[in-house]
């Protein structure tokens, strides 16, 4: 028994290692002057540690926080509009019983095999003739599109793990279905919405292509299309040190909601996976 217990504690330590030591690494490098991180290593300077790379983002022309808050708006629009879609969908592929119910799934499914990429032009050039092209808006929506079916999978199963015998108690007591989703449902399958937000969230926070391609007013840039126009200084050089701060400053809210939904995150997807 000792000897389990010393491989959990290796085995929990090491992966504890693999994880926290980039993101520790990014972390001091983000405090260091750029002229120090592009240099070899010299015990003199290595620990010269200064807040001037994060200045330089909040306080230059790249308007950076603006980012941040066009990429929280649209991450969180997204995670909101994904949960209450895949969580009414995900109710009636679980619920009912129609001749295409089964096929229309199997789509559901497929889809999310495909890369977006290979759809990203008909999108666009759908956005374009709705006149969602260079909004913020249309971005949320195409976010939406391509994680929907994750989500409507996880919550059908999620709906799937509820017995319908507690519907069935609560269609007696006079509970209508959004009432009955709202207040009796909910707090069943909330691990599996949480999951399809978060998922949604973290997808449409750092997602580059998408922003790159239906944005090209810089005041309506997203944080990764954003970190591309700051890294470049003089003849082409890298800012390496105002772009690990950005990177930092993007991995904030990631871990946050992560650490925060922690527990409900990892009883949804076990709901989505051992549920067919």
């Amino acid at each position: 028994m000792r000897l389990k217990n010393v491989l959990y504690v290796v085995g929990g330590g090491g992966a504890f290692l693999v994880f926290a030591v980039p993101l520790l690494w990014a972390l001091f490098r983000s405090v260091q002057p750029n002229d120090v991180i592009v240099a070899a290593p010299d015990s003199q300077t290595f620990f010269q540690l200064t807040w001037d790379n994060f200045r330089t983002l909040i306080e230059g022309p790249g308007n950076l926080m603006r980012a941040v808050g066009n990429s929280l708006v649209v991450a969180l629009s997204t995670a909101a509009l994904t949960a209450v879609l895949a969580t009414l969908a995900g109710y009636g592929f679980a619920r009912f019983r129609f001749r295409t119910g089964p096929l229309l799934f199997a789509l559901v499914v497929v889809s999310m095999m495909i890369p977006f990429q290979a759809i990203l032009t008909p999108l666009y050039l759908q956005l374009n003739v709705m006149r969602l092209t260079d909004s913020l808006l249309g971005l949320v929506l195409f976010y939406t599109t391509v994680n929907l079916p994750f989500g409507v999978f996880v919550m059908r199963n999620s709906f799937a793990s509820v017995p319908a015998e507690l519907e069935d108690s609560a269609h007696v007591d006079g509970c209508g279905t959004l009432r009955m989703i709202g207040s009796v449902l909910r707090p069943l399958v909330a691990p599996g919405a949480a999951t399809v937000a978060l998922y949604a969230f973290l997808a449409a926070w750092t997602e580059f292509l998408g922003a790159l391609t239906f944005l090209t007013k810089d005041e309506l840039y997203t944080l990764p299309v954003a970190l591309v126009n700051v890294q470049a200084g003089a003849y082409g050089e890298v800012n390496f040190g105002s772009l690990v701060a950005g990177s930092v400053i993007a991995m904030i809210p990631c871990i946050v909601l992560y650490v925060g939904l922690q527990r409900f995150y990892v009883t949804g997807l076990a709901s989505g996976a051992v549920k067919g």
